[in-house]
């Protein structure tokens, strides 16, 4: 009959909704009390929940689909809901088991707010207070010039990766990382890059500067998967970084206006800090 995946279509769609409120409501609360990075569980649970939802949302309009083409009648007419509806349903009893795949894609909750009050530095910041790097810029990476900038550049394996950076940054990536070893040795085994220091201006600019061209930010991905740019989605083991990065000052690039997950740089708060600590 097709009554009752009528019914169970319409309990879906009610409670789908509800239960993507609920997890918005929860992961804000969980953003705004300042927790950062120490119960990463919970935000694998949440993130996992919010893809669940996702899936169930879609699986409703396919169920749709299958029940209005199914013919007139009863018990001959057949029925959608087969063991692959049942394992559909199983998704809400998984309790884990599988290693937990911190590449997939998720979407990132309360996007514009996730850097809570922490503001970017801005090349013309940077300028006013640091100096050029370089005069001369083009489209490429180019060496840094300035000699009182030069001399806090250093190269390091700093955790999982190597890098080059002023020797603030350096320390402060350090603590970072030591934290999420800690926390989550499986995401820090399986944390990439894609690059830190790089002396150029923004392209399509004239002689524009970004944090990179000061060894003052770094992009992330997971297993080398670089993340799609400006999709408002990220990797799961991303949206986890980004606390421990936040408790060190760090502004995480998604939320630019131009989402750019995989970018971690200084706020300007902590650069502020430094420069008042004579570090820079």
């Amino acid at each position: 009959m097709r009554v009752l995946p009528a019914v169970i279509i319409a309990i879906g769609l009610v409670l789908a909704p509800a239960v993507w409120f609920g997890l918005s409501w929860l992961l804000s609360e969980e953003d705004y009390q300042g927790a950062g990075g120490v119960d990463s569980t919970a935000r694998i649970e949440i993130e996992m929940l919010r893809q669940q939802v996702e899936d169930l949302q879609a699986r409703m309009t396919d169920l749709q689909k299958e029940v209005a083409s199914l013919p007139a009648g009863g018990a001959g007419a057949g029925s959608p809901f087969t063991d692959d509806a049942a394992g559909e349903a199983a998704i809400w009893n998984q309790t884990g088991g599988a290693d937990l795949d911190y590449a997939q894609v998720v979407l990132i909750a309360d996007r514009l707010n996730v850097n809570r009050g922490l503001r970017v530095t801005g090349g013309r910041y940077l300028t006013e207070k640091l100096g050029r790097p370089r005069e001369d810029l083009n489209d490429t990476c180019q060496p840094m010039t300035n000699p009182d900038l030069k001399e806090k550049l250093v190269t390091e394996q700093v955790g999982p990766i190597r890098v080059s950076m002023l020797r603030p940054a350096i320390e402060s990536l350090k603590v970072v990382f030591e934290n999420i070893r800690q926390a989550d040795p499986d995401l820090y085994a399986r944390i990439n890059t894609a690059g830190a220091l790089c002396v150029r201006r923004i392209r399509g600019t004239t002689n524009s500067l970004s944090t990179h061209s000061y060894g003052l930010a770094v992009d992330l991905n997971i297993d080398g998967k670089l993340d799609n740019f400006t999709d408002g989605k990220t990797q799961l083991g991303l949206t986890i970084m980004a606390d421990f990065f936040y408790d060190q000052g760090w502004v995480w690039g998604a939320g630019f206006r131009r989402e750019d997950s995989m970018h971690f740089e200084i706020s300007r708060r902590q650069l502020d800090q430094w420069i008042a600590d004579g570090l820079l």
